[in-house]
C-alpha cells in the first residue's frame, strides 16, 4: 500500500486469493494480483513468465512463516522443512526469476524481509531463527555478487510488529504464566530500548526509506525499537 502510495504499480503475490484481493481493494486500480506460492519453483516460474512484459524494478519478498513454538528437539522435520520452503528457498526463488531482467538493466532493487530474531536468541523458536539468519546472509552475499552491476540488495529486521498477532501471542503467554494480556505486554516491550513495538507504518515507511537511498546495499537494517529478542 505505501509502495502505491508512492507511485509504483504494484503487483501482490500470497498463497491467500481472497486476503490480496481484501488489500488490493484497499489500493485501488494501479495494482495486480497473482496468487503464487513462492516456495513452488513452478508456481514462481510461472509469475515471472506472466510478467515478462513488465519492467519489476523493486522486489520485496516479505512471504514467510512463523514456524513451531517449541523445543529443538520437538521440532519435526516437517516443520523445519516448511519454514526454510516458505523463508528461504522462496526468498531464492524469487530472486533467481526477477534478477535477470534487473542485471540486464543495471538496475533494481531487492528487499528481503529478515527478523531481529535472526540476529539474537529468540528462545523455543530455532526453524524461524535459524531461517531470518539464512535470509541475511543470502542477502549480503547477493549484494556481493550483483552490486557492481547495478543492483541493490538489502535486508530489513523488524522486531515485534504490533498487531493481532502480538496480541493472540500475550494471549497465550499470559494464560501460561497466570497473568493478563496487559502485563505479559508490557514485561516484553520493557525489553526494548522505546518501551514499544514497531508499527506496520513504520515497517512500510522504512522500506520507502531504504529505496530512497541509492548507496544502500548489503545492509541488514534493524526496526525493533530497540527490541533484543530473548
Amino acid at each position: 500500500m505505501a509502495l502505491a502510495g508512492g507511485g509504483a504499480r504494484v503487483v501482490l503475490t500470497g498463497r491467500q486469493r481472497v486476503t490480496l484481493d481484501a488489500v488490493a481493494e484497499e489500493i485501488g486500480p494501479n495494482v495486480r494480483v497473482a496468487t503464487v506460492d513462492t516456495s513452488a519453483e513452478g508456481s514462481v516460474a510461472a509469475l515471472a513468465e506472466s510478467l515478462a512484459g513488465e519492467q519489476v524494478s523493486i522486489l520485496v519478498n516479505n512471504a514467510g512463516v512463523a514456524g513451531p513454538v517449541a523445543p529443538l528437539t520437538d521440532v519435526s522435520v516437517d516443520d523445519w522443512d516448511e519454514v526454510f520452503a516458505v523463508n528461504v528457498r522462496g526468498v531464492f526463488l524469487m530472486c533467481r526469476a526477477f534478477l535477470p531482467p534487473m542485471l540486464a538493466r543495471g538496475e533494481g532493487d531487492i528487499i528481503n524481509l529478515a527478523s531481529v530474531s535472526g540476529k539474537r536468541p529468540l528462545a523455543r523458536r530455532t526453524p524461524y531463527t535459524a531461517s531470518k539468519m539464512a535470509v541475511i546472509g543470502l542477502t549480503t552475499t547477493l549484494a556481493h555478487e550483483v552490486g557492481h552491476l547495478g543492483v541493490a540488495v538489502n535486508s530489513l529486521s523488524p522486531g515485534p510488529v504490533s498487531g493481532p498477532r502480538m496480541e493472540r501471542n500475550f494471549a497465550r503467554e499470559a494464560a501460561r504464566a497466570g497473568t493478563t494480556p496487559a502485563a505479559a505486554e508490557a514485561e516484553f516491550v520493557g525489553r526494548s530500548a522505546m518501551k514499544r513495538m514497531v508499527t506496520e507504518a513504520e515497517v512500510a515507511a522504512a522500506v520507502l526509506g531504504m529505496l530512497a537511498m541509492p548507496g544502500l546495499t548489503a545492509a541488514d537494517i534493524d526496526l525493533s525499537a530497540g527490541m533484543v529478542a530473548r
